[in-house]
């Protein structure tokens, strides 16, 4: 029996010899690689504020020995066709090799990301930048803001296979991060389906929801940046309502951890004591001022002799400082809670969201005005449009009908105004201003398409716009938009004869403007060059944010130079405008939060011919009078609310000192700026 037994004990180690060899080989697992036989296809849908506007479809392939992921991106977003081509290539441990995307719109590429790998060093090119090669990594992922999410199941995958919640590096910089936030039911074909939901961090600026299926397969995300998109696996579209709400309810969760970091106990007392108060009345800055702040409201002003500091007051010492009212931001798309931060920390205090989500937007208004979360007070305009795929978001008016439900729709959740977007009929727009005006909303927004005429759509009730168009459709109401565009570019002017009339129509139908020129002197900027030849603050936005802004196609020299001239006669128009008593607000429109504000209002002296009282009212006191808010706030006087930005240079001296803004002070709270950049992934201002 000896010989038996000492040939099978050999045996079984042989046998155990050889099983640790396969286990080695196959990554310490004797489980068979889940990529070895994929051959999978499927498609994405993609959505803009819950309206699809295009598809993704994909491959997942695999040789044996890498996996290649390719994705084919197409979009009809407002009528503009654009796509991603992209290209993946992973071993089959899920560690990247390749990758190659670009962005394709109006049959030129732009936006193009690629990476390469070779003799151990990874090679990274990214448009408008050289290529950077470097050691590479141990573990990484190539990441750009504009990922497909085919790219995005394998990141997934990668960084789940790495730990879960550990932060996966990537390139060209930054990190990703996914956290498992909880798991969400939903109804599938009939069945109920378990998704798991994370917060993903270092795609785009602030976190993007996603959710999982039981294989740890994307099957949906809602991300914001500027817009707020949502990705659904086709099949699941039936569960855009989970997915809206979860997201809803992580940015709050995110809008509570900021708060709970940045925000001190409150005092009922607070005096600013030392500092030169611009009041927003007066173009001399009173000197060596004290202010007293009471339950959030300026219970006293005066030079600092004569004030005395109430027993238990916080004192907060001003000296070298100017005070002057909190600015607003008239035309926002605050898609995510990030842009809170990043507003106070500038000296923004109020903001009139243009069009958003009703979800987020109704959570993130109410989370600071009811639960004390940080953020700037928060106005909100119902985004409208008309049919087609040039619509503008899921709210759509197609009739009379739709339009009194969409009416009552944005009242009952405490709108302000409604927006009349592109695709609206004219008798559609008549019944929306007719509806909103008995609710006592007033109107907003764009000219549409079928309007034609700043003239046309105040005779349907409108009551203010958006953008420059209108101040040029009033200069020449007899033509279409293409025929100014034209007209203007060939030579920006207009005779003196159509200026009055225009001043005389604005003034007798008590219109307001905000021009957003700010974006129209951005989207001049000649090829090749970066956002900082316009936006001098552009390298400190967040990255994630600053990387989609600042890697713009451009236009060809000649054609910058004509939309050029025809946007300084465009602000000296509102100059005029705002001399002859039309009230002309400042607004910024899916730039950057703030530095939008400040560049417009510098566009407003520096082009427009204001001086810097003017600018600075265009975005204080006007904006809060053109809605209803002047005896509430605007300026600094007793017994208003108590909304200042404290400055380190006073701006009648120089409107550029606007940018100095060090510290905050709204709903009886006191911030310093720089810890609310850095909370924003801004870079902070250097004192």
């Amino acid at each position: 029996m000896k010989p038996t037994t000492e040939k099978s004990t050999n045996s079984h180690i042989n046998w155990m010899i050889w099983s640790l060899v396969v286990v080695i080989l196959s990554g310490c697992s004797n489980e068979p690689n889940p990529w070895l036989d994929v051959d999978e296809e499927g498609t994405f849908l993609v959505y803009r504020r819950q309206s699809q506007i295009g598809k993704e479809q994909y491959t997942i392939t695999t040789d044996g020995s890498t996996i290649l992921v390719k994705s084919l991106q197409g979009e009809n977003e407002r009528g503009r066709i654009t796509g991603v081509d992209a290209e993946l290539v992973l071993d089959m441990d899920l560690a990247p090799q390749s990758y190659y995307s670009r962005r394709i719109a109006n049959e030129d590429t732009t936006n193009i990301f690629k990476m390469t790998m070779s003799d151990g060093h990874v090679s990274i090119w990214e448009k408008h930048f050289d290529v950077v090669t470097s050691k590479a990594p141990r573990s990484f992922y190539p990441l750009h803001s504009n990922i497909p999410a085919a790219m995005e199941i394998m990141l997934y995958q990668y960084c789940l296979k790495k730990g879960g919640s550990a932060k996966v590096p990537t390139l060209p910089r930054g990190e990703v991060s996914i956290v498992h936030k909880g798991h969400d039911m939903a109804q599938i074909d009939g069945a109920k389906v378990r998704l798991d939901r994370y917060v993903v961090e270092g795609i785009n600026w602030g976190g993007r929801t996603v959710w999982l299926d039981q294989d740890k397969n994307l099957v949906a995300l809602v991300k914001a940046n500027t817009q707020i998109r949502e990705i659904i696996k086709e099949g699941y579209e039936d569960a855009m309502p989970i997915f809206i709400a979860g997201h809803a309810k992580e940015q709050i969760d995110a809008l509570r951890e900021y708060t709970k970091d940045l925000k001190e106990e409150s005092s009922d007392i607070i005096a600013l004591v030392g500092g030169d108060v611009v009041t927003g009345l007066s173009d001399v800055a009173e000197q060596d001022m004290t202010l007293i702040i009471k339950e959030g409201r300026i219970a006293a002003i005066g030079e600092r002799s004569s004030i005395e500091i109430p027993e238990g007051a916080r004192v907060i010492d001003v000296s070298g400082k100017t005070l002057m009212p909190g600015l607003w931001d008239m035309h926002a798309h605050s898609n995510q809670v990030q842009w809170a931060p990043a507003y106070l920390a500038g000296g923004v205090t109020t903001i009139r969201d243009n069009g958003n989500e009703i979800e987020f937007a109704t959570a993130f208004r109410d989370g600071i005005a009811n639960d004390g979360l940080l953020g700037p007070d928060i106005l909100l305009a119902g985004m409208t449009d008309g049919a087609g795929a040039k619509g503008n978001g899921i709210i759509r008016a197609r009739n009379a009908e739709e339009a009194r439900e969409v009416v009552e729709l944005y009242h009952s959740h405490g709108y302000k105004q409604i927006k009349i977007y592109n695709s609206l009929t004219p008798e559609v727009v008549r019944v929306l201003s007719e509806e909103g005006h008995k609710r006592g909303m007033t109107v907003t927004g764009h000219i549409p398409s079928a309007v034609g005429d700043v003239v046309s759509a105040v005779e349907l009730g409108m009551d203010m716009f958006s953008h420059d168009r209108a101040i040029y459709s009033a200069l020449y109401p007899e033509l279409t938009r293409r025929e100014i565009t034209a007209k203007l570019l060939d030579k920006p002017d207009a005779d003196p004869v159509r200026i009055q009339k225009a001043i005389d129509f604005f003034l007798e139908n008590e219109i307001v403007l905000d021009p957003t020129l700010n974006l129209m002197y951005i989207r001049a900027m000649t090829q090749g060059s970066v956002m900082e030849s316009v936006e001098p603050f552009a390298g400190r936005v967040a990255y994630e944010l600053w990387e989609g802004k600042r890697l713009r196609k451009g236009m060809k020299p000649g054609v910058a130079a004509k939309n050029v001239a025809k946007n300084k006669f465009g602000a000296e128009m509102v100059g005029k405008l705002f001399r002859a008593g039309v009230p002309i607000v400042a607004g910024s429109d899916n730039f950057a939060p703030v530095f939008g504000v400040y560049l417009e209002i510098e566009i407003y002296q520096n082009d427009g011919g204001l001086t810097p009282l003017q600018a600075l009212q265009t975005a204080t006191i006007i904006p809060a009078r053109v809605m209803g808010m002047d005896a509430e706030t605007g300026t600094l006087e007793v017994n208003k609310q108590a909304d200042i930005a404290i400055l380190d240079m006073n701006p009648l001296e120089d409107i550029t000192n606007v940018r100095t803004v060090s510290a905050v002070l709204t709903n009886g709270n006191y911030y310093k700026s720089n810890p609310l950049w850095e909370a924003a992934d801004f870079e902070p201002r250097l004192e």
